[in-house]
């Protein structure tokens, strides 16, 4: 077999287990440019405001509330609804406490996760219920357990609210589900999503490289058409063997 005839078969094997993943890339690349980056997180929805300045106030003892997480190596004084906490945070948990008194505030009841969502959302829609969930769906990865707040707006948004830190972990809607099932087949990793070095991606963009390289052969060495015919033919098992 000529170099020019094992250049041919190359290309179209190459092409053969590439057609339909191409297929898939181009199909996923249009859905997911469709959609704006900041509808499918659900940032649009969510309420943005400057961090309020902290006072000169005289707050509780920050090492008072560090002792009271074991391990702690992480304090920071800030704001949560209207009211100054101190957040601890240690390698297995995280906490608030109320910066005037030094009370622990977490973990987070049901009323107040409930206000949380109330104050993030700010799309058309209103919070129709609260759960704590400790094996939440595949769309949220984060620690657990941790409360969901479900809006019934047009897009079903659902909002993962940390139940140590009052933040609201992940934003989810309908149009985030349809991104990441694309997304998945855009990048072949079916199961965290996120791998972009997984052996799929690497094996078919070596073959897409083989099939470049040998179209390019090709278009050089211009081989004729009744030879690729031929090829075609031993490929699909309508002809005889090339000679």
């Amino acid at each position: 077999m000529t170099l020019t005839k094992i250049v041919q078969r190359v290309h179209l094997w190459a092409g053969l287990v590439l057609g339909i993943q191409i297929f898939l890339w181009m199909l996923s690349g249009v859905v997911m440019t469709w959609f704006h980056l900041d509808l499918v997180r659900g940032e649009r929805a969510a309420f943005s405001s400057p961090a309020p300045e902290l006072d000169t106030t005289s707050y509780a003892s920050p090492g008072g509330v560090i002792a009271q997480l074991d391990g702690a190596n992480r304090v920071e004084l800030r704001y949560f609804r209207g009211r100054p906490v101190y957040e601890v945070e240690s390698m297995s948990e995280a906490a608030l406490f109320d910066a005037m008194t030094g009370d622990r505030l977490t973990p987070l009841t049901e009323k107040i996760a409930r206000e949380v969502a109330k104050s993030d959302f700010v799309g058309e829609g209103k919070v129709k219920q609260v759960r704590l969930l400790h094996n939440p769906p595949a769309e949220y990865k984060g620690k657990t357990p941790v409360w969901r707040a479900d809006i019934d707006d047009q897009l079903n948004t659902r909002l993962y609210i940390s139940r140590d830190t009052g933040d609201v972990l992940a934003r989810r809607n309908d149009v985030w589900r349809l991104y990441d099932f694309f997304w998945m087949l855009h990048i072949m990793d079916f199961d965290a999503r996120k791998n972009f070095n997984n052996p799929l991606v690497k094996g078919f963009s070596l073959a897409g490289l083989l099939f470049a390289f040998s179209g390019l052969v090709m278009l050089v060495t211009k081989p004729s058409r009744r030879q690729i015919v031929q090829d075609v033919k031993f490929i699909t098992g309508r002809g005889g063997r090339s000679s």
